[in-house]
């Protein structure tokens, strides 16, 4: 292989949380709803109903509160009270007040890949937030480049790669989202490292490219310098 120039890092669930808040307003959401069915019911409409407005609202807290809206409307047969409806909007606006939760070594990781690669953060989801989300960790001044997308394709990645290094060929991906961050990083030409959270969203879920020459797992943030140094040894 080429040797390693560019490292790209999600965001949500690499660097900071963010699923369980998310998890955590849907708890709150079902609970609002109770009378009208059962959490796991509550949840699948509000599942099916986020997935039908990716491509209205894309990803982020925004969409995902219209979503809870829209689901509140639907299971109640539009009887839902007013202050249901602000109780939602209130619990959407927490969410993106939220302080900012670094994920073990998420600090010391990016501090070591700045000085041996050019480093990029590649996320998706509303820019207000994301943009937030970044100043408020701490972690900015690490990134040689910033990307905040709609969402991550093979194409989004040889982009950005091509951006901000010298081709997918001689960069790594690494995130928590086999779906997002591991499989169209690969299949661009990219390292995918697959960096595993805890929560992740039922809507990310994708089978792991078991065997393939460009796949790599790291048990946490900790293990990505030194996977990628591993790799560029080997050329």
């Amino acid at each position: 292989m080429t040797r390693l120039t560019t490292i790209g890092l999600d965001a949500d669930d690499t660097l900071w949380h963010n699923e369980k808040f998310y998890k955590f307003t849907e708890a709150s959401f079902t609970a609002m709803l109770s009378d009208h069915g059962d959490h796991h019911h509550i949840s699948k409409r509000l599942l099916e109903a986020e997935k039908k407005n990716l491509r209205f609202y894309g990803f982020g807290i925004k969409g995902f509160t219209l979503s809870m809206i829209e689901t509140a409307i639907e299971v109640t047969d539009g009887k839902v009270k007013p202050a249901t409806i602000k109780a939602i909007l209130d619990a959407g606006r927490e969410m993106l007040h939220h302080p900012v939760e670094l994920l073990p070594y998420a600090k010391e990781a990016v501090e070591v890949l700045r000085d041996n690669y050019r480093l990029v953060l590649i996320t998706k989801g509303d820019l207000f937030d994301q943009e937030r989300k970044l100043a408020q960790s701490g972690l900015g001044d690490y990134f040689h480049g910033v990307e905040i997308v709609s969402d991550k394709t093979p194409d989004t990645y040889a982009t950005i790669f091509k951006r901000h290094g010298s081709g997918p060929e001689q960069a790594l991906m690494a995130g928590n989202s086999l779906k997002s961050d591991v499989l169209p990083a690969i299949a661009a030409g990219a390292i995918g490292v697959h960096v595993p959270h805890e929560l992740n969203w039922e809507f990310e879920h994708a089978e792991a490219p078991a065997g393939h020459d460009r796949y790599h797992v790291a048990t946490d943030l900790s293990e990505v310098p030194a996977i990628a140094r591993k790799l560029t040894e080997a050329d």
